[in-house]
């Protein structure tokens, strides 16, 4: 049987992509319109394996995702970093001179308005998502309208790339994690990444120890990112990513940090994908 994975949005979108370059095109996908779907078609056992991106190397953090994955029990097995490429397409036959509307993500129209700034008379329109909207162009057969989107919704829906790599900054990069329900069975030597949430007291330097036993303990902090908890105002949990050359390390923390801080918590225990 065939796994099942989970992404957001449709065949031929970013995720699409990373579930290709992670599973290969064996794979059964389940698409999501959105990351609570997502997490709904794992929880009921509809898919196996989803994948969320968690964060851009120009947007930022993915901040509702990281409450997903804490709130729903998910645990994170591994991750995966994509190059995003935004490619102008429209049907065959046509050429850019013919666009007269280009529509789009509306994080993939501000990543690409540069390049519009040479064709003020094209209008850019906000769409749900980048693959959904190449593929409404080749169902509808709509003339004049092109689309921003990977190229491998090209490939699916039959377009033509008019323009290649038209994102302002070429040097944008999302990062991926993979989720499931279950923790992953994973070699110890081959754990150098590790993903965990704590919660600190409201007291000074509360934070600032908890960032000091990281480092006595070898950890290489790659990602901070704080988040309020609901329950309690003006109280915030902490999200964080570490790397580190051996498991010995990572055990250490965890009993310190269970010792000394609130609600801890392992999100997951994981290969570096950037190794």
């Amino acid at each position: 049987m065939n796994m099942k994975i989970a992404i957001q949005g449709i065949k031929g979108s970013n995720h699409h992509q990373v579930a290709r370059d992670c599973f290969g095109d064996g794979a059964d996908l389940i698409e999501c319109m959105s990351f609570d779907a997502l997490v709904d078609a794992l929880l009921q056992r509809d898919a196996d394996t989803g994948i969320m991106a968690i964060e851009n190397s120009i947007a930022g953090s993915i901040i509702p995702n990281y409450a997903l994955i804490y709130q729903n029990g998910l645990h994170i097995v591994g991750e995966h970093y994509l190059n995003i490429h935004h490619h102008l397409m429209l049907l065959p036959g046509q050429t850019i001179d013919d666009i007269e509307e280009v529509r789009s993500h509306p994080m993939a129209l501000l990543q690409c308005k540069a390049f519009f700034s040479a064709f003020p008379h094209i209008k850019l329109v906000e769409d749900a998502d980048t693959a959904e909207t190449a593929q409404h162009i080749q169902e509808q057969q709509l003339k004049g309208i092109a689309a921003i989107a990977p190229r491998v919704a090209a490939d699916l829906y039959g377009l033509d790339i008019v323009a290649e790599d038209i994102q302002t900054i070429k040097n944008n990069a999302t990062r991926f994690i993979i989720v499931q329900t279950e923790r992953a069975d994973v070699e110890r030597n081959e754990i150098n990444k590790a993903s965990i949430r704590f919660m600190t007291d409201h007291k000074r330097g509360s934070l600032a120890a908890m960032l000091n036993v990281m480092s006595d303990c070898l950890m290489n902090l790659t990602k901070i990112q704080s988040l309020p908890v609901i329950q309690t105002p003006w109280k915030y949990a902490f999200f964080v990513d570490l790397t580190f050359a051996e498991y010995a390390h990572f055990e250490k923390v965890k009993t310190l940090l269970n010792i000394m801080s609130e609600d801890f918590k392992v999100l997951g225990e994981y290969k570096n994908a950037r190794i």
